[in-house]
């Protein structure tokens, strides 16, 4: 009787001690530190992170713009040596002016790249040590078969999104770009098309990422009982599409996140949307202004340039725009996963 007695209060003891664990999300990365707001508010914690976001983005700017200049510089001049008699041929010029572009913003290009790439592997990594503490504090409060599907699914969804970027859909976009820049020096019709098999296979790649993801996230919160209507919205809408290239639902997804977000009281889930915010904010808005200074310097060029030369910068641009939909893609997951998470725990 005494061993039965001594048993149970064990087991009381231990499962009050679960029960009355602190769940604390982990440190963000060092080179996202800078940008944590002094705030336990996600709406300011968020207005704080676009504000600093912007204010660092000035160098970035001006290192683009001068690029995108220069882009333009050589597009007229090119349209100039074109109008002059007795010059180079036209093609010579095509040529010359767009190995010269191509060769400007390869460089910026290979930097955002790199960039992105990082981006990716710190939201990857930064996931795995938020989710476990998430999936602790579901099963605490009695949701071990949500915690376990949620977890379960979202790190393998995880794993094989940072994999299929950093070695596949990176190689892939410099090969696009490598295309690209031989398609406007040489005009031939082969490169073009499979330059474009290449944008493609990469957008469906990311686009069957979230189909999949959304799906099983819809599936598990079904089963488990622990969804409620913005879950649900968020989880539809993120199904639209995403980013730039993948789509244009990002604002309303964003929205339907937020709006789960701001009901979040806990310290843990606060500070790990803020985080993974801070991690992707200031990659996105330097790839993102590259990606819109170069579709005004496409349209700019368009108007005194070659085609094959405003279409390398389109193209530049679109790789651009496909790097956000990888960044956007792997934070989004991330935002969506941790509002199920805190969700279920009510």
């Amino acid at each position: 009787m005494k061993k039965v007695l001594l048993t149970l209060a064990l087991v009381f003891l231990l499962v009050g001690t679960v029960q009355a664990v602190e769940y604390t999300a982990p440190t963000v990365p060092e080179q996202a530190q800078s940008l944590m707001p002094p705030t336990e508010s996600f709406g300011e914690g968020a207005k704080y992170l676009l504000k600093e976001g912007i204010r660092l983005l000035e160098p970035s700017f001006k290192e683009a713009a001068g690029a995108c200049l220069g882009v333009i510089a050589i597009s007229l001049l090119a349209s100039l040596l074109r109008s002059l008699p007795g010059t180079s041929t036209s093609a010579a010029v095509e040529l010359a002016c767009g190995v010269a572009i191509g060769g400007l913003l390869l460089s910026s290009a290979h930097s955002l790249i790199q960039l992105g790439a990082q981006t990716v592997n710190s939201l990857s990594e930064y996931g795995k040590l938020l989710l476990p503490v998430l999936t602790g504090a579901l099963a605490a409060q009695g949701g071990i078969t949500s915690a376990t599907a949620l977890y379960a699914g979202t790190m393998v969804f995880n794993s094989v999104l940072c994999t299929i970027i950093a070695r596949l859909l990176i190689p892939m976009l410099y090969g696009s770009l490598a295309l690209a820049i031989a398609n406007c020096a040489t005009a031939e019709p082969v490169l073009k098309q499979l330059q474009s098999f290449i944008n493609w296979l990469m957008t469906w790649a990311l686009k069957l990422i979230i189909y999949a993801f959304t799906g099983y996230m819809g599936i598990t919160n079904v089963i488990s009982g622990g969804a409620d209507a913005a879950a649900i919205k968020a989880t539809k809408l993120t199904i639209s599409g995403m980013v730039p290239v993948v789509g244009g639902m990002l604002s309303d997804a964003s929205e339907a996140v937020l709006v789960s977000a701001g009901l979040v009281k806990r310290a843990v889930g606060i500070y790990g949307l803020l985080a993974v915010l801070a991690i992707w904010l200031t990659p996105f808005l330097r790839i993102g202004t590259q990606y819109l200074l170069l579709k005004a310097s496409s349209a700019i060029s368009g108007v005194f340039g070659s085609k094959r030369i405003t279409g390398l910068v389109q193209d530049f641009s679109k790789a651009m725009g496909l790097l956000l939909s990888m960044t956007g893609t792997i934070c989004l997951l991330l935002l969506i996963s941790t509002v199920c998470f805190l969700k279920g725990m009510g």
